[in-house]
C-alpha cells in the first residue's frame, strides 16, 4: 500500500501538491473565519477549591472569575489629594472596560485593607471575566495600559495572568535556522535540505490551523499551539529526513526514481508511520488524566504530530518524485547560499541586525551560483554512506568489546544526572517567577513591599450559612481565623445580603509567599483542623479556595492519577515494541532506558529550574516545576525515543533476519542508522532548545526538557546502551516464547530493506 502511494506521488507529484495546497488554503480560510479560542486560565478538576469558586461565581457575582490587581505607589502617599484624585478617576474607567467583571478600589470601605501601613502602596482588586480568550485578554490589557495615569510620582503595574507581556515567538525561526545549517552539512545538497523543512513546515502549519480550529470545541491554554510548533516540527523534519536519507540510497543502488520513492516509502516511510503513531498515542495517554485543559494540550500536540507524519508520506514523495536525481547535484553557490539563509534566520530571531544581513549575502551567493563559474559548477554528490559507516561501524565494534563497562558506567552516569528529581517540588510558578523588568514581576514586588509576601497568594474561605444567619454572627467567623499558626491578617467577612445573608467570604492573608511550604501547610491545616471545628461550632459549611488552593489541589490531583499514565504508557510501548521485534527482552530494555533518560532529563530540568543551577543565563528565576510537566515530559519524549528505538531497531532486525549473527547485526545496524540519527537528534535539539527563547515559563521547561532527553537518548542510550546490551545478551535479543509469538498479531516495520533489496509490493 506504501509503496503504491509512494509510486503514484512520485508519478504525479502535481497533483499531490496541488491537493495540499487546497487543504492548506481551506483550513487558513476557515481558521480565519472562525478565529481561534485558546484561554488564559486553566480550569482545575472537581475539588473544593473549585466547588468554592462555584459557590463564588453563584452567590459572590462579583468575586468569581479571573483574578488581577493593578498596583500604585507614589513616594508622597496614596492618600494625597492629587493622587487620589488621579487615581480614582483611573479606576473609573478601568471599571468600564469591558471584560472587567468588577473592580474594588482601595479608596473604597471595602477596599480599606488593601492600602499598605505606611500609606505608600495600594493597589486595586479586579475580576476579569472566567472565560476570556487571549485575545480578549490582551485587549483588556491594552486598553488598561492605555488608560493608566502618566503622573511621574504615581508608578502602576499590573499584576495577573492577563498581563503577562508575550512577545511574538521567534523560537521556531531560531529552530529553522539550526536545522537548515545541520541538513545542509548532513546532506551537502540544497535539495536534500530543503524538502524536509518543506515537508515539515506544510505538516507543522495544516497541525496549527486545525488545532485554532479545534480550540473553539475543547479546552486549549493559550501555550498549546507553542507546544504543537515546537514538537511539530522536530518530528516533522526527522520524519523527512529518515525517508530522504533512504531514498538517497536507493537511487545511488540504480533504483529508478519511482521505485526509489516507492521503496523509501515502504521502509523508512513505514518505520515513520509506526513512530509517528507511537508519539500520538503516548500523548493521548494523557486524556486518561481527565483534566480538560490536559486534554486540549494532548489534542494539540498531536494533531500537529498527525499533520507532519501525513505530509511526509503523502507530500513529501510527491516532491522526491519531482527533484528526481537532482537530489545527488548541487551548486556551490547554492549550498553556500543556504548557510547565508541559515545565519540570516538566526539574526532575525535574536534580532541582530548584523547577522540579518546575511540575506543579502545569500541573495548574492544564489545570483553567483547561476553566472559565476567557481560556484556555478554542480557538483555530484557521492553517497557517503560508506564512509559514515565504516567509522560507525568502528564504534559499535569498540562498544561491543566493551559491552559490560559501557553498560554499568551508561546507567550510573544517567541515574546520577537523575538524582534532582528526588527534591522536585510540584507547584505553579507565579509573578514572583517573572523576569524582572515586567509589569507582573513589578507587581509581585510592590505588593510584597507593602503587604508582605502572603499578599500575593490570599486564601478565600467561603463560608455557606445555615438558615437565616444573624449578620452579628459573621463577626465571629473571621475572628475564629485571626490567631491561626502561618495567618497574616484576616479581613472582615463579607455577606452575599447585608440583611440575610446566606453566603459569607473571608480573605486570609498568608504569612508566607505562595510557593512556601507553610503556605501548603496552612491549606491543609485550615481544611483539616480548623474550619472542620468552626463547621460544627456554627453550623456552616467552609471551603477553601483562590488561586493558591486550586494549584494545591491541581497536584494532589495529578499525583493521585499520573501512575496510571505511566503505566498505561509503559504497557503499550512495551507491547507495540514486542508484536513489532517479536521479543521480550528487546522491548524490557527498550522501556528501561527509556525511563534513565527521561529520569536524567527531569534531573536537568529540576536543577536548572527548581534549584537555579545556570538560571541566571537563560534568564529563569528558580521556583517549583509545574504539576503537569513531568507527565508531558514523559509522554512526549516516551513517544520520541521510541521514533529512534523503531529507526535503530529495525534496522538491526533486518540485518539479523539477513546474516543471523547477532554481533554484527548491532554493528551493521547502528553503522546504517547513526548518521542520521545523529543528524535527526542535532535538529530535535536545536528547535526544543530555541524554545528556551520564550517568554512563558511552561514552554521553557519543556524545551529544556526535550532538548535534554534527545541528547541522552540520541548519544547514551542509542550509541552506548543499546549496543552494549544487545552485545551482552546475544541471540536471547530476539528469544520470544513460541505461545506468545503465535498469539500477537504479524506486523514488519520495514518489508525489506537493503538498498540493493526489492522490498516488494506491499497491500
Amino acid at each position: 500500500m506504501l509503496s503504491r502511494l509512494g509510486r503514484a506521488a512520485a508519478a504525479e507529484p502535481r497533483r499531490f501538491a496541488v491537493a495540499w495546497l487546497i487543504v492548506v488554503a481551506l483550513l487558513g480560510a476557515t481558521a480565519i473565519a472562525v478565529g481561534p479560542a485558546f484561554l488564559t486560565n486553566i480550569t482545575a478538576p472537581d475539588s473544593e477549591s473549585t466547588r468554592g469558586l462555584a459557590v463564588l461565581a453563584g452567590e459572590f457575582p462579583g468575586a468569581g472569575g479571573e483574578p488581577a490587581t493593578i498596583v500604585f505607589k507614589a513616594a508622597g502617599g496614596v492618600d494625597d489629594p492629587a493622587v487620589r484624585r488621579v487615581v480614582s478617576d483611573f479606576l473609573e474607567e478601568a471599571r468600564r472596560v469591558d471584560g472587567v467583571v468588577n473592580l474594588v478600589s482601595p479608596y473604597s470601605p471595602i477596599g480599606a485593607g488593601q492600602i499598605s501601613e505606611d500609606r505608600t502602596v495600594a493597589y486595586a482588586r479586579l475580576v476579569l471575566a472566567a472565560d476570556l480568550t487571549t485575545d480578549e485578554g490582551e485587549a483588556v490589557r491594552d486598553e488598561l495600559a492605555a488608560l493608566a495615569p502618566s503622573d511621574p510620582g504615581i508608578e502602576v503595574a499590573y499584576g495577573g495572568e492577563v498581563f503577562r507581556e508575550r512577545r511574538p515567538p521567534s523560537s521556531e525561526t531560531l529552530g529553522l535556522a539550526f536545522a537548515v545549517l545541520v541538513l545542509v552539512f548532513t546532506f551537502g545538497s540544497v535539495l536534500a535540505t530543503g524538502l524536509p523543512i518543506a515537508t515539515a513546515l506544510a505538516g507543522v502549519g495544516t497541525g496549527v490551523l486545525a488545532t485554532a480550529l479545534l480550540s473553539n470545541g475543547i479546552e486549549m491554554p493559550d501555550f498549546a499551539a507553542t507546544i504543537g510548533v515546537m514538537i511539530g516540527l522536530g518530528v516533522g523534519i526527522d520524519y523527512a529526513l529518515f525517508i530522504v536519507t533512504r531514498f538517497q540510497e536507493y537511487v545511488a543502488g540504480g533504483r529508478s526514481i519511482p521505485d526509489a520513492v516507492a521503496a523509501a516509502l515502504d521502509t523508512s516511510g513505514r518505520a515513520v508511520l509506526f513512530a509517528g503513531v507511537t508519539v500520538v498515542v503516548s500523548l493521548l495517554g494523557m486524556l486518561l488524566m481527565g483534566i480538560t485543559f490536559v486534554t486540549g494540550l494532548a489534542v494539540a500536540a498531536s494533531t500537529t504530530v498527525l499533520a507532519t507524519m501525513v505530509a511526509s508520506v503523502t507530500l513529501l514523495p510527491a516532491l522526491l518524485g519531482w527533484v528526481g536525481e537532482r537530489i545527488a547535484t548541487t551548486r556551490r553557490g547554492g549550498l553556500l547560499a543556504a548557510v547565508f539563509l541559515a545565519v540570516a534566520l538566526v539574526g532575525v530571531a535574536l534580532d541582530l541586525p548584523l547577522l540579518r544581513g546575511a540575506i543579502a549575502l545569500a541573495l548574492v551567493a544564489a545570483i553567483l551560483g547561476r553566472v559565476w563559474s567557481p560556484l556555478a559548477a554542480p557538483v555530484t554528490l557521492s553517497s557517503a554512506v560508506q564512509q559514515e559507516r565504516s567509522l560507525s561501524y568502528r564504534w559499535s565494534r569498540f562498544v561491543q568489546r566493551r559491552a559490560a563497562v559501557v553498560t554499568a558506567v551508561g546507567v550510573v552516569a544517567l541515574s546520577l544526572v537523575a538524582l534532582p528529581i528526588l527534591s522536585i517540588q510540584l507547584g505553579f510558578a507565579d509573578a514572583g517567577n517573572d523576569p524582572e523588568g515586567t509589569t507582573t514581576r513589578r507587581a509581585y514586588d510592590l505588593l510584597e513591599e507593602g503587604f508582605g509576601p502572603g499578599a500575593n497568594g490570599p486564601l478565600l474561605v467561603v463560608a455557606t450559612l445555615p438558615g437565616r444567619t444573624d449578620p452579628a454572627r459573621l463577626g465571629r467567623l473571621g475572628e475564629a481565623l485571626v490567631g491561626v499558626d502561618g495567618v497574616a491578617t484576616v479581613s472582615p467577612p463579607l455577606p452575599n445580603d447585608p440583611t440575610a445573608p446566606t453566603a459569607a467570604l473571608v480573605e486570609v492573608i498568608p504569612q508566607t509567599s505562595p510557593q512556601s511550604e507553610a503556605t501548603t501547610q496552612l491549606v491543609h491545616r485550615l481544611r483539616d483542623e480548623v474550619l472542620p471545628v468552626l463547621a460544627e461550632d456554627t453550623g456552616a459549611q467552609f471551603l477553601v479556595t483562590g488561586p493558591v488552593a486550586a494549584n494545591l489541589d491541581f497536584s494532589d490531583y495529578l499525583a493521585a492519577r499520573i501512575w496510571w499514565f505511566y503505566g498505561a504508557v509503559l504497557a503499550l510501548s512495551f507491547v507495540f515494541l514486542m508484536t513489532v521485534f517479536r521479543s521480550v527482552l528487546v522491548p524490557l530494555k527498550a522501556v528501561g532506558m527509556n525511563l534513565l533518560a527521561i529520569g536524567a532529563a527531569y534531573g536537568i530540568v529540576v536543577a536548572v529550574f527548581q534549584w537555579g543551577w545556570g538560571g541566571a543565563l537563560l534568564g529563569i528565576t528558580p521556583g517549583p516545576i509545574e504539576p503537569f510537566i513531568p507527565m508531558m515530559m514523559f509522554a512526549i519524549v516516551f513517544g520520541l525515543s521510541m521514533d529512534y528505538e523503531v529507526f535503530l531497531l529495525s534496522r538491526i532486525r533486518e540485518e539479523y533476519a539477513v546474516t543471523g549473527d547477532n554481533s554484527t547485526a548491532v554493528a551493521d545496524g547502528l553503522a546504517a542508522t547513526a548518521r542520521v540519527i545523529t543528524a535527526a537528534a542535532l535538529i530535535m535539539v536545536f528547535v526544543f532548545g530555541s524554545f528556551l527563547l520564550e517568554d512563558t515559563r511552561t514552554v521553557k521547561i519543556l524545551g529544556l526538557g526535550l532538548a535534554a532527553a534527545v541528547a541522552i537518548d540520541a548519544t547514551v542510550v542509542r550509541m552506548l546502551l543499546v549496543p552494549a546490551t544487545m552485545e551482552l545478551l546475544g541471540d536471547r535479543n530476539w528469544w520470544i516464547p513460541r505461545r506468545l509469538d503465535a498469539v500477537l498479531p504479524a506486523v514488519a516495520v520495514e518489508s525489506a530493506g537493503r538498498a540493493g533489496q526489492d522490498p516488494g509490493v506491499v497491500g
